[in-house]
């Protein structure tokens, strides 16, 4: 295998595959699932779930790291910082420095690729595509998004520990960003084998129905279609309407309608049918539209036990 960099740019991304098919040639029909691998606790679930994905919806899998500014800095210009000429060795020593960060951060990007890459194997994926790339997080994802099916990544941040508990700090950014649905998923990984789908009744919930139903993403899975609001004829209905366009997708379908606040209310329904799975939609109507861009997203994710998909 070999390594090829984009030198035409300082944010271009390195690849390395175990097969020889080049990315622009993907048909449709071979959509990848992207699992966004760094450093925190996460990264192994991240890894399980996405090897689950990749094997449910049978769709290549691409490991990627991406290297932000911070962690891949360029070289500093200093001059007008440390007098002028009198100090030219420690500008250089510092430089060198630099360079020397950005090897390193480079080469553990390339460790955590083939630690997942061996973990994933472990899970019975035998081919996959290893990208690292520079740049923000949610533009290297809008960047690879023309070709992903789904993007997978872990719901706590690298800063997060046993004690603190800190959501992925680009996580919202990346939710209004891309196009593609996104898998959030926590520390430990379960199989999952049900899912909950957040239904508000608005245009645009209905337009995530029609994705759900034409994607593998829960293909096989019991459903519960759930809404948050007042039980009357036309939330019926448009609960009716809604599992018609799902009937395709050959499952049981069972709806329901809860009063409450969407968040403590979702939560309850899922825990009450131990369900594995959440689906909502990144953008709706009324309070669930308000629930994910609003002040309480950051409490929403927090709170989740169990993976989280976010439709666009």
């Amino acid at each position: 295998m070999t390594w090829a960099r984009d030198n035409g740019s300082n944010r271009g991304d390195t690849e390395r595959r175990n097969h020889p098919q080049r990315e622009a040639d993907m048909s449709a029909a071979n959509l990848k699932v992207v699992a966004c691998i760094d450093g925190s606790r996460a990264a192994p679930a991240v890894c399980d779930y996405a090897a689950w994905a990749s094997r449910h919806m049978n769709t290549p899998l691409m490991l990627l790291h991406v290297l932000s500014e911070d962690h891949y800095p360029a070289e500093p210009d200093l001059a007008g910082n440390i007098g002028l000429g009198s100090r030219e060795q420690l500008l250089d020593e510092l430089a060198e420095l630099d360079r020397k960060r950005a090897k390193l951060a480079l080469e553990h990007g390339h460790h955590l690729l083939d630690e997942a890459e061996a973990r994933v194997q472990q899970a019975g994926i035998a081919e996959t595509i290893k990208r690292q790339r520079h740049d923000k997080l949610a533009e290297a994802l809008t960047a690879l998004e023309g070709d992903t099916r789904l993007f997978v990544m872990g719901l706590h941040g690298e800063s997060s520990s046993d004690r603190d508990v800190h959501i992925g700090s680009q996580l919202e950014t990346v939710i209004r960003s891309v196009h593609r649905p996104v898998l959030l998923v926590p520390d430990d990984y379960s199989e999952p084998r049900s899912a909950m789908v957040a239904f508000d009744g608005s245009a645009t919930a209905f337009k995530g129905i029609n994705m759900i139903a034409a994607s593998p993403v829960l293909r096989g899975m019991p459903l519960h279609l759930v809404m948050v609001g007042e039980d009357t004829a036309e939330t019926r209905q448009q609960l009716e309407s809604a599992k018609d366009v799902l009937a395709g997708l050959g499952v049981e379908i069972t709806a329901a309608i809860r009063q409450g606040d969407v968040e403590p209310t979702l939560h309850a329904y899922q825990d009450e049918h131990d369900i594995d799975m959440l689906v909502m939609g990144a953008y709706g109507h009324s309070r669930i539209r308000q629930f994910l861009v609003g002040s309480t997203t950051t409490t929403m994710l927090k709170t989740a036990r169990k993976p989280l998909v976010i439709l666009r």
